[in-house]
C-alpha cells in the first residue's frame, strides 16, 4: 500500500503523450461550439458532445459558480534605464526587459515575474512607453519574484491599457486579434495574469438559458498568478510550493452556495480557480464562509472535498497541478483513461481548447 501510495505522489504518475498539433492556437469563432468530453468520476464512463449542449447535464437545484476575475494586460516590455547620477536618467536602447504583473501588494507596489533576472537587481529602474511608465525594483522576494514600484502620471490602469499586452500562455504562438476571446463574459474585477479558461466556452444566452432551468449561478473571485501554471519541479508533488493567489467570496454567494448545498443540490464549479476559491473558503463542515485572503491551496489525490461535487473545466499540461486536481475529484486512473481518448479523439487541448465535464 505504501509502495502505491509513494507511486500516486510521484508528478511522472500525471504525464501522458500529446502530438504539438492538438494545442489548440486560436479561439473557436462561437464560445460554445467546443466539444465536450463528459466523464463520470464514479464508474470512469465517458460521454462526447458539445460543449452547448451542457444544458442536458445539469437539472433544477444544480448550483454553478463562476470566477468572474478579469485578465489585466499584464505584460510589459520596457527598456533599461542608465543612471546618470544627478544628470536626466537615459533609457538604455535595446535593453530590453519583460515584466508579468502577477499580483498588487499595495497602491503602486506590484509582485512581478522578470526576465532577464539577471538585469533586475533592486535599483534597477525600467522605462515603458518612453518614460510613460517607470518602474524600479525594490526587491528580490520568493521564486526570484520581485516587488516593483511604478510611478506615472495619471491613471495607472489606463497607462498598462496603453501600454500592456495580455499575457498569452507560453504554448500559444498565435497572436490573438481580439482580446475579448481571452476574457468570458462575465470577467468583472480585473487582476489576472492568466484567464478562467473553463468559462470562455459560456455564453450570456448559454447562462441566461441555464438560469431559466432554475440552476443556480453564482460569482466567486479569484485573481489568477502564477500558482495555477507554475510547473511542478519535484518529483515527490508533495514538496511542490504553490503560489498564493487573492479570493475574494462575498456574503451573498457563500449563503448561496450554502442553501444550495443544504437543498441536495449539486456545486459545480466552472474552473479549477472556482474550485480552489470555495474550498479555500469553507470549513471542515463543508460551510462557505465570506471573506477575501490570499490560498495557496493544493488540491491532489487523496483530498477529501468539502463543497465542490461537479467541475466543467479544460484539458491541462500533463504533470501539471491541475492535473492532480481533476484526479483528486475522479480519480488518476480515471482521467488518464480520458486523456488518453481525447488525445485519441482529436480534441483540442488547453486554454482555447475543448472541455470536459466530470459529474
Amino acid at each position: 500500500m505504501i509502495m502505491n501510495k509513494e507511486k500516486i505522489l510521484s508528478k511522472h504518475d500525471f504525464y501522458y503523450d500529446l502530438p504539438e498539433e492538438l494545442i489548440a492556437q486560436d479561439p473557436l469563432e462561437d464560445r460554445s461550439s467546443s466539444r465536450l468530453l463528459v466523464l463520470d468520476k464514479e464508474t470512469g464512463a465517458t460521454q462526447h458532445t458539445i460543449f452547448k449542449n451542457i444544458k442536458e447535464y445539469l437539472k433544477k437545484g444544480d448550483c454553478l459558480v463562476l470566477n468572474n476575475t478579469k485578465v489585466i494586460p499584464a505584460r510589459l516590455i520596457g527598456e533599461k534605464i542608465h543612471d546618470n547620477s544627478g544628470d536626466k536618467d537615459e533609457i538604455v536602447r535595446g535593453a530590453k526587459i519583460e515584466i508579468l504583473l502577477l499580483k498588487r501588494k499595495e497602491n503602486d507596489i506590484w509582485e512581478a515575474l522578470v526576465k532577464p533576472g539577471k538585469k533586475a537587481k533592486p535599483g534597477t529602474k525600467v522605462s515603458f512607453g518612453d518614460g510613460l511608465l517607470v518602474g524600479e525594483i525594490m526587491e528580490v522576494i520568493e521564486d526570484g519574484n520581485r516587488l516593483i514600484k511604478f510611478y506615472y502620471q495619471g491613471i495607472f490602469e489606463e497607462i498598462l491599457d496603453r501600454l500592456g499586452e495580455i499575457p498569452l500562455p507560453p504554448y500559444i504562438t498565435h497572436e490573438l486579434r481580439d482580446r475579448d476571446r481571452y476574457q468570458t463574459v462575465y470577467a468583472k474585477y480585473e487582476g489576472s495574469a492568466a484567464a478562467p479558461t473553463a468559462g470562455l466556452h459560456f455564453t450570456r444566452d448559454l447562462l441566461k438559458e441555464i438560469e431559466e432551468m432554475g440552476i443556480g449561478i453564482v460569482n466567486v473571485t479569484l485573481h489568477v498568478g502564477l500558482g495555477t501554471f507554475r510547473p511542478v519541479k519535484v518529483d515527490n508533488i508533495l514538496e511542490h510550493h504553490m503560489h498564493s493567489e487573492f479570493y475574494q467570496v462575498s456574503k451573498e454567494a457563500a449563503d448561496t452556495i450554502n442553501s444550495y448545498k443544504n437543498n441536495g443540490g449539486r456545486i459545480i464549479c466552472v474552473g479549477t480557480t472556482s474550485c480552489r476559491t470555495i474550498e479555500s473558503a469553507a470549513d471542515d463542515k463543508g460551510i462557505v464562509h465570506s471573506g477575501s485572503g490570499d490560498t495557496s491551496i493544493f488540491i491532489y489525490p487523496g483530498y477529501q472535498f468539502k463543497v465542490m461535487d461537479a467541475l466543467i473545466t479544460n484539458f491541462h499540461l500533463p504533470e501539471s497541478t491541475l492535473m492532480m486536481l481533476v484526479s483528486a475529484l475522479a480519480g488518476r486512473e480515471h482521467i488518464m483513461s480520458a486523456y488518453e481518448e481525447a488525445v485519441k479523439e482529436r480534441y483540442r487541448f488547453f486554454s482555447f481548447g475543448d472541455a470536459m465535464f466530470i459529474q
